[in-house]
Order: structure tokens, then C-alpha cells, then sequence
């Protein structure tokens, strides 16, 4: 099935231009791809090759966490094919709690479950620096030393690092002479693990690492990253100097190193962000576009006061050659982004729509929402799923999964509480017991995730209700059965989603639909949904309806489009964004206590109003009208 990313759109002509200057801005020469599967292909072919070369025993070192799981899956399919053996291969891994915790809980669960199990290596040739009970300091740095040995100069060292630029639990400040040793774990490393423990206080408070230097002593380093959250990091360990607040970074000193990424991860890249600094360009609108939003940030000016001296001096001579004189540029953009704004998300009745990102017809539009969690629509297009209902379309909402596993045990208590309050049944201890059964690390009880659920479908409906909707007919509650496994981790996308998306569309038979375009986490929720719908939508190819369809992304709570790629922009009014807040209000249950709310400590009605207001913002900087906030789509096709 076909992992989602957005369409090229112009950009730097790679085409015969020499790695030296496409790399001109890297201090890690970056290999980009189109997403984490070619990416991992290619580097399990490099891995496989090195392997077969080797004359003797070939020394692999490996990180954990989550970035390393689709090359897990490539070695494996080679290994099946007969492409290598790792009957001669010896496994490093970086790190690991300490004192180790539960299997189901280990660092090292995936290494072994997802790629050990499944190969031909011998089982006393896979080393994790593990203890499993505490020791008095004399033996631990004895055993640290030991590991530390056994791992220096491996044949090649594969890394995947964390948004803050940790490199196998090696955090902001560690040394570059640093070798394994026993760590202890920050607040923020913490809280981000705590999703495996049930919650902080569970999490451990120490681990063994790999050291940097231990790390640099390897012959070949390849580092790995997926997924726009990445995205910063990426940039700060490619491009920014060597930074100890940033412990991958200080692999640049290696001499044989390089880092794959995909479109997402690399999408703050100069040769991305701004190509014509680095080479020759395919100058399409939407690329021109981009070019004179980036001048305008870079020189502080609206677009219409944008002159001939600014393009040349900040590396956009290329274009006014091409697509100039630069006032006509200027004007052909400004009205371009003038275009993306429209009151009207399904379309203006009875009007000129030329120059409108929405047909006026058909009028009213049938229309669907898919909101990966229960309040996604809510968060992330609140003030256009008001319009759209206010202006008179058929809205229906399909909340894909249950969110269930974000519900709080003391909020389920709270309701249970309550409904006992009101005289409709006591049944707090029965829950209490349940509550007190769950086990750290394992799934929660199929009775308890029931219960969440209800709270969650509760509170989407009373949001629904407030825009005006029927919450019985224009209200759809999939289940997606990928996302119910009680736990973080979630299973594949198999057909039988896809099935229960299929089933809805021929039903409702959209002329628009709304989806997450969130590039985030590749394995995450969002994703996993929005390719659901992407291959129910190809798998009903050929559907008179679908002829009449458009589909329109939008974004979650923590990122915005860059404006380069807005094709509708819903401006809000101040009652709208009141309205808006209002309605993630009924979500009370992902209020203040969200079990992993993550880094971010705001509100989610905060995120949404902050993004929404920086955008009007934007538009009002490059001299448009200003408004007060501002949610922007992108059309997909």
C-alpha cells in the first residue's frame, strides 16, 4: 500500500548536478528520499552488500527506538530472498534501561522481535550492554568497560536519532570522548518513554549507553530519520555546527558518514527550503510562490514592495532571468495568495468561481471530515467545518479511531462517579477493580478501553451538536480496527479498514473530503489513517462520484502548511474562533490531564488558536487583509 506524501511541485534540478554542490550546505552529505521504504531499500542494500564483501566477521552496530523498524523489515525480506546470511554477523546495540526492565518493556524488544527472531544469526552473536539487577558501582563500570571494548570499531554503526538530537540515549550536553557508561535519564527523556511504563513514575531513572566516542570508532556511521517532526533535528545535525546540546551533531567529526532521510525529515534543508541557493530550479507557480514568500521573510517586506535588488541579492537572479521583470512576479504572486482566500470552503452559490479555490457547484456539496482522534476536526478545522455546516452543506464526520487509549483512568472514574450521582447505576468499584488490574507495558482491559471510547464518542458528538449537526445521522464512528490493540503501539493497516472507509464513502458519495495531511511520526495515528482513505479512494477508482470529488488536507494542532503550498485559506471571525474554542471544549476528557500530551504544554484550544492566528498573521505580512486567525488547506487532487 502506498505511503502518503505530497506531489513534487517544482524544485532543484538534481539531474547531473555533482554531489559536491548539491551537498554545498551539508556537513553530512544527506541522502533524500522519497519516503522511509526507498530510503531503507536502499540502505539495506548497502548493508547487505558490506556484509557479503566481508571477508570475516562483519560487526553491525544498531540503535533502538522506532526509527530503525522498516530496515528491520528490509534485512529480513533479503534475508528470506537469500540475498545475505547473518550467520557471520555480530549485533551491537547502543543502549538499554538499566536495570533492564520486562521483555515487553525493553529498549531492545524490537531489535530482537522484529529482526533477530526472524534472520539466521547466532543467538550468543547479539550483545546488548543489559543488566538486569542493580550492582554496586565497581561492577557496573567493569561491565561498561567490557561492552565498551567489545563495541569499539565496528564495521558499520546504523543510527536513528531523537527530536532533540539524542543519539542512543545520549542527551543534550554529552561529550564527544564520552564511552559507554551507565546514564541518567532527564525529566524530558522520561516523560517521552513513559508511554511504555503507564506513566512517569514507572519509567526507570537510569540506562547504560554507548558512548559518542565508542560511536565515532566505528569504520562506517549511517544515520536514519523519518517523518516531519524530525525535520529541525535533521537540519541542526546536516547543516548547523557541531553542538554538544545536540549529541548527534558531534558525529560530524566522523570522516565516512552519511544520513538518510525522506521528504519529510529533509523539508528544512537548504536545498529544500531554498534551492536556488544551491543550484538551477524547475520554476513552477506554486514554487515561485514559495521562492517570494521565503524573500519576503528573508528581507521583511509585503509582496508588492518586493524590488529588483532583493531578488538579486538573495540568490533569485535565476527566476527573474526566467519568469521577470521582478514587479510582474510580484504582482502574478500577490494575486495568486489573494485567490487562496475564500469565505465560501464549499463553494459560492450563484457566482463567478474563476479565480475561486472551490467550485459554486453542485450547491449544496455533500461533505465528508476524516478525523484520525475524536476531536482532530475540531482542533485542526473548527472555523471551516462551522461554514461549512452555517452555509447549508450535507456535513458528515468520520472519527477513525476510538482515541481511547488518551482517556484518563481518573476522568473514566469521574463518569462512573457521576452516572452514580445521578441515580443511574453504581458500578465505581467494579471499575476501580479494573482500573487496579492493568498491568505497566501491557494492554489495558478490552472493559476499560470500552469505557474510554463511549467518553470519547460522548464528547465528539456534543461538539457536532454545537455546529448544528444531527449527531445521529451526520456522525460516523469507524473503529478502525488497526488502532485497537489496547496499547501505544498500534497494528498494521490492513484491508478490513479500508473496507469500513470504502463502505462510508459509497454511502455518503463526497464532493469534498477533508483529511490529516500531518507528515509527523510515518507510523503515527494520523498517517496511518489518512493512507486508509488515500487506498479506499484508489480502490473505488472509477465511481461516477469520484469524478466530482476534490480532496483538501489539513494539519493538527502542532503545524501549519507553509504558505508556499495553501491552496484555500478560511478566513475566521472573531465569533467563529469563540465558536471554534467552544466546541474543543466538549472534548473534556483531553483537558489538562492528557496521559502524553507530549512536549507541548499547552491546551489544544491553544495550539489551535496560536497556529490559526500566526497564520493570519503571515497573510497580513505578505499585504493581505487581515483577519483574525486563518485555516489553511491544501488540495490534493
Amino acid at each position: 500500500m502506498k505511503k502518503f506524501s505530497l506531489p513534487k511541485d517544482g524544485g532543484l534540478i538534481e539531474a547531473g548536478l555533482p554531489n559536491g554542490v548539491k551537498h554545498t550546505y551539508e556537513r553530512i552529505p544527506a541522502h533524500i528520499y522519497e519516503d522511509e521504504e526507498l530510503a531503507c531499500e536502499r540502505l539495506a542494500e548497502k548493508i547487505v552488500e558490506s556484509i557479503n564483501a566481508n571477508g570475516g566477521v562483519f560487526r553491525l552496530g544498531l540503535s533502538t527506538g522506532s526509527s530503525p523498524a522498516v530496515l528491520y523489515k528490509e534485512l529480513v525480506k533479503r534475508y528470506k530472498a537469500g540475498d545475505v546470511s547473518f550467520k557471520n554477523v555480530e549485533i551491537y546495540s547502543t543502549d538499554e534501561y538499566y536495570p533492564a526492565p520486562a521483555d515487553s518493556q525493553s529498549r531492545n524488544r524490537r531489535l530482537y522481535d522484529e529482526l533477530v527472531a526472524k534472520i539466521d544469526i547466532k543467538p550468543e552473536n547479539v550483545f546488548v550492554p543489559k543488566l538486569t539487577e542493580l550492582h554496586d558501582s565497581t561492577y557496573v563500570s567493569e561491565f561498561c568497560a567490557s561492552y565498551d571494548t567489545k563495541a569499539s570499531g565496528l564495521d558499520l554503526l546504523v543510527m536513528g536519532i531523537g527530536e532533540k538530537g539524542q543519539i542512543g540515549f545520549n542527551e543534550n550536553g554529552a561529550s564527544e570522548f564520552s564511552r559507554t557508561r551507565t546514564v541518567l535519564l532527564p525529566y524530558g527523556s522520561r516523560k517521552r518513554q513513559a508511554k511504555n511504563f503507564g506513566s512517569i513514575e514507572a519509567t526507570p531513572h537510569t540506562a547504560i549507553a554507548m558512548g559518542i566516542s565508542t560511536m565515532l570508532s566505528a569504520k562506517k556511521i549511517h544515520l536514519i530519520a523519518w517523518g516531519e517532526d524530525k525535520a529541525q533535528v535533521v537540519k541542526q545535525v546536516v547543516e548547523d555546527k557541531a553542538d554538544a546540546a545536540c549529541p548527534a551533531s558531534l558525529l560530524q567529526r566522523h570522516s565516512n558518514i552519511s544520513f538518510y532521510v525522506e521528504d519529510n525529515s529533509a523539508s528544512l534543508l537548504t536545498r529544500n527550503v531554498a534551492p536556488w541557493l544551491v543550484g538551477p530550479c524547475e520554476w513552477t507557480p506554486k514554487f515561485i510562490r514559495k521562492a517570494v514568500v521565503w524573500l519576503c521573510e528573508q528581507t521583511g517586506k509585503p509582496i508588492l514592495k518586493l524590488t529588483q535588488k532583493d531578488y538579486l541579492n538573495n540568490g533569485l537572479g535565476e527566476l527573474l532571468e526566467l519568469h521577470g521583470p521582478y514587479d510582474a512576479i510580484n504582482i502574478r504572486v500577490f494575486n495568486d495568495f489573494q485567490h487562496t482566500i475564500s469565505g465560501w470552503p464549499g463553494g459560492k452559490p450563484n457566482a463567478d468561481d474563476s479565480t475561486r479555490p472551490v467550485p459554486s457547484s453542485p450547491f449544496p456539496k455533500r461533505v465528508v471530515i476524516f478525523s484520525p482522534h475524536p476531536d482532530d476536526d475540531v482542533i485542526s478545522m473548527g472555523g471551516t467545518f462551522i461554514r461549512l455546516a452555517e452555509q447549508g452543506h450535507d456535513v458528515h464526520v468520520a472519527y477513525e479511531t476510538s482515541g481511547n487509549v488518551a482517556v484518563h483512568d481518573d476522568v473514566v472514574l469521574q463518569h462512573m462517579d457521576a452516572a452514580r450521582e445521578l441515580g443511574f447505576g453504581d458500578r465505581f468499584d467494579e471499575v476501580k477493580a479494573i482500573i487496579a488490574s492493568k498491568k505497566p507495558g501491557q494492554p489495558e482491559p478490552r472493559a476499560l478501553l470500552n469505557l474510554k471510547g463511549s467518553i470519547r464518542r460522548a464528547e465528539a458528538k456534543a461538539a457536532v451538536r454545537s455546529f448544528g449537526l444531527n449527531d445521529e445521522t451526520n456522525c460516523h464512528f469507524l473503529n478502525l480496527p488497526f488502532y485497537e490493540t489496547g496499547g501505544i503501539k498500534k497494528g498494521e493497516r490492513t484491508q478490513a479498514d479500508i473496507d469500513i472507509i470504502k463502505a462510508l464513502l459509497q454511502e455518503v458519495k463526497p464532493h469534498q473530503i477533508y483529511l490529516a495531511g500531518d507528515l509527523a511520526d510515518p507510523h503515527g495515528t494520523h498517517r496511518v489513517c489518512t493512507e486508509a482513505v488515500l487506498e479506499a479512494l484508489n480502490q473505488l477508482e472509477g465511481e461516477a462520484w469520484l469524478k466530482e470529488c476534490h480532496v483538501w488536507l489539513y494539519r493538527g494542532a502542532w503545524m501549519e502548511w507553509e504558505l508556499g503550498k495553501v491552496d484555500m485559506a478560511v478566513p475566521l471571525s472573531p465569533d467563529e474562533v469563540i465558536k471554534k474554542r467552544h466546541a474543543i471544549y466538549r472534548h473534556l476528557s483531553q483537558k489538562d490531564i492528557v496521559p502524553f500530551p507530549g512536549e507541548d504544554p499547552r491546551e489544544f484550544w491553544q495550539r489551535a488558536e496560536e497556529r490559526t492566528q500566526n497564520t493570519a498573521r503571515l497573510y497580513n505580512e505578505l499585504g493581505m487583509a487581515e483577519y483574525q486567525a486563518i485555516e489553511v488547506f491544501v488540495k490534493l487532487f
